[in-house]
């Protein structure tokens, strides 16, 4: 075995951050006994060797402490977890869905995924769920990272690839328009393709209500209230449309609905805009002049403004914007957008989203059934339907959760308790069921809430395949034994499945679930058949679609880049679309007079539960980020205790009184319990997001 396939090379084991969506090259060597060390991996395109803070202390968690190492049961007398045996513990929680689904029906119990799981385990948890529960109840952490961008994406492109082209093309665009992305402090070493860009002489505009750590980089600026991106998305296509700017030839043989979209802008002038979104006519008219004065533009959206009952409508605004210049498919140019989580992309195209079979392929489409029970050996007429979206699955659970809630949940590689909106109810829901399994390394504020906690390995301890921000699917490789007593999530998969008494048998072998993933996504948008582990190990990674090749001919390339020739619809033309800009669900008033939005920043991850356990990592815990106006105005000074207040919680937290965020808004970051106790649960028609970047709030000193 070579050095790039595992646990027995010498140089290492070349492998993949287990963090943020750029899945980071790196290698992975032994040190000591059991420890693990992180060195480059220069080759890697996506960060050629660099890594940010969390990258290079990855391994740290690897013989924690607060390691799992053994299943967990909860006395029921007490309250309280004692070790058990594996079997003990699988038993038990196929006995209790058995009882349930026997009583209840196969619905009363749910699964609930993850953004950072492989492939492999989204695959099998979803086939997990349709056959051996056959259940419609699954969905993901995933609906709530980048779930607004797909549904725009579909709409427009007819297809969803978080970036239709690799990063590395920033460096080459004459403009780069960043829409709600601190790209700085969310994947450091992405930054690099920022500075490179302006060392060439490109232009960067970052549009964020903070001046963050990316918009100190930027050669314009723009800060606007919370909620009102689409706003100034319209703004901005009003005054292309009026300069002439518009690619009249492009939008007249590649796209539809210009027309309808050239008349919803025309009462968006300036002025309006500045009224609406707080950014200055002169700064609007700015990046106006920009877009329209160079022919190599890029477009990128973020959680700043995705996270919002208006998050698809939003995107479809800024993709007007962008089809208006010309853009998508122009080489060094286009519309992408950047997703957050690990495997945010490759996790919801193989069917752990409520609505979606593997291949992307849509649960309700009667051929897509068929295609995909052949592949599974079941009948196509045994497979659910559509079920619940995460935020309304979370919100059925249990007692008081509606007569046809579930009454059990599986939680696979998520963490609920911190990550859910409207926190504090979400957490009532948890406490209300029967049955609540936990699959987690460490034990983490959801897993302390469970009936079962069972111990998994972590991402250096087994092998599977991510996909990337850019499309591109990568293997991580297994680069140590994991600990005694830990076990994979797909052998707890197979383990339970085998108890229920599934009517096909699920294989923990990774290279034969990618195999089989391949035949299921084969022919759908996102057709991984022509992808192998070697192909993978070879090329540094393979971008999707790549479609098997018939028998004899050479092997599909991939698709690095899309849209050169034509769109994924019907007619293979993109989609103007008409959207309105209604704002935030909840708007400011005089008892929550400040807008509240929250993030990430640099040292820690998602919902921290990893990240606040390794001790190289800063963790100087929440904080309350205020204006210096509105800190004289309450009475707060820098470090303070502040409390913060919404129509949903409250949190208490120092302030961090700056300069760099608007008067009006105040910003909390979402990595300790808190934070999601304030944010708003309304949700996004289309795609089901979560309000998570704006709501009504009070500060007090």
């Amino acid at each position: 075995m070579t050095a790039d396939r595992g646990i027995q090379g010498e140089r290492g084991t070349r492998t993949h951050c287990p963090y943020c969506s750029l899945q980071c090259g790196m290698t992975v060597q032994k040190s000591g006994r059991t420890a693990l060390e992180v060195l480059p991996w220069a080759e890697f395109p996506v960060n050629e060797g660099g890594l940010c803070r969390k990258g290079w202390t990855a391994a740290e968690l690897r013989g924690h402490r607060e390691r799992l190492t053994t299943p967990m049961i909860k006395d029921r007398a007490n309250g309280e977890l004692r070790a058990a045996g594996w079997d003990e513990a699988l038993d038990l929680v196929a006995g209790k869905i058995q009882d349930l689904q026997a009583s209840y029906g196969a619905d009363s119990v749910a699964v609930f995924g993850g953004g950072g799981l492989t492939n492999e385990k989204a695959y099998q948890l979803g086939k997990f769920a349709r056959v051996a529960l056959g259940s419609s109840q699954i969905d993901y952490n995933g609906r709530w990272c980048m779930s607004s961008a797909a549904s725009a994406g579909n709409q427009a492109f007819g297809i969803d690839r978080g970036l239709p082209f690799p990063l590395a093309d920033v460096e080459q665009a004459d403009v780069v328009v960043l829409v709600g992305s601190n790209m700085a402090e969310t994947m450091p070493p992405a930054a690099r393709h920022l500075d490179r860009l302006r060392a060439q002489g490109g232009k960067l505009v970052v549009i964020d209500p903070r001046l963050t750590a990316t918009a100190e980089r930027a050669d314009l600026f723009l800060q606007p209230v919370p909620g009102t991106d689409l706003a100034l998305a319209q703004g901005v296509l009003h005054l292309l449309d009026a300069a002439g700017a518009v690619d009249e030839q492009y939008v007249a043989t590649r796209t539809t609905g210009w027309d309808e979209v050239r008349r919803s802008v025309a009462s968006w002038w300036p002025e309006r805009v500045e009224r609406v979104t707080g950014v200055m006519t002169a700064e609007l008219r700015e990046l106006v002049d920009l877009l329209a004065n160079n022919a190599k533009v890029m477009i990128l959206t973020a959680r700043g403004a995705e996270q919002h009952s208006q998050g698809t409508a939003t995107v479809l605004g800024w993709i007007n914007v962008a089809l208006a210049l010309g853009l998508p498919g122009r080489e060094h140019a286009g519309y992408g957008c950047l997703t957050g989580q690990g495997n945010g992309q490759g996790g919801r195209e193989h069917g752990q989203k409520a609505d979606q079979l593997p291949g992307y392929r849509m649960i309700d489409d009667p051929a897509a059934r068929e295609h995909v029970a052949r592949v599974w050996g079941v009948a196509a007429e045994s497979l659910p339907g559509k079920g619940r979206s995460a935020y309304e699955l979370l919100d059925s659970l249990g007692q008081g959760g509606g007569a046809d809630g579930p009454r059990a949940l599986l939680v696979f590689g998520s963490n609920i308790v911190v990550s859910a909106p409207r926190a504090t109810h979400i957490t009532q829901r948890l406490e209300s069921l029967d049955l609540l399994v936990v699959c987690d390394m460490v034990m983490s504020e959801t897993a302390a809430l469970a009936d079962v906690v069972l111990p998994i390995t972590q991402w250096a301890e087994e092998s599977g395949t991510m996909t990337n921000l850019e499309g591109r699917v990568i293997l991580r490789e297994q680069a140590a034994e994991p600990p005694k007593g830990v076990r994979s999530d797909l052998d707890v998969i197979a383990g339970l499945a085998e108890r229920l008494g599934s009517p096909i048998p699920f294989s923990t072998d990774v290279e034969e679930i990618f195999a089989e993933l391949g035949r299921a996504s084969a022919g759908g948008k996102a057709d991984y058949s022509g992808i192998t582990y070697d192909r993978i190990r070879d090329e540094h990674g393979v971008f999707w679609p790549c479609p098997a090749a018939p028998d004899g001919a050479e092997d599909h390339p991939g698709t690095p880049r899309m849209f050169a020739d034509s769109f994924a619809t019907p007619d293979g033309r993109a989609r103007f679309l008409v959207v309105e800009h209604a704002g935030p669900a909840e708007e400011p008033d005089a008892e929550f007079p400040l807008h509240l939005t929250t993030g990430r920043v640099l040292a820690q991850y998602q919902s921290g539960a990893q990240t606040r356990r390794v001790r190289s990592l800063p963790d100087a815990g929440p904080f309350v980020e205020v204006h210096p106006m509105l800190a004289n105005r309450i009475g707060a000074h820098d470090g303070d205790p502040v409390v913060v207040r919404t129509r949903r919680g409250e949190m208490k937290a120092p302030a961090r009184v700056v300069s760099t965020i608007r008067p009006d808004t105040v910003f909390v970051p979402f990595h300790w319990v808190g934070a999601n106790r304030l944010t708003n649960d309304a949700l996004d028609p289309s795609s089901r997001m979560p309000e998570f970047k704006v709501c009504a709030a009070e500060v007090t000193a």
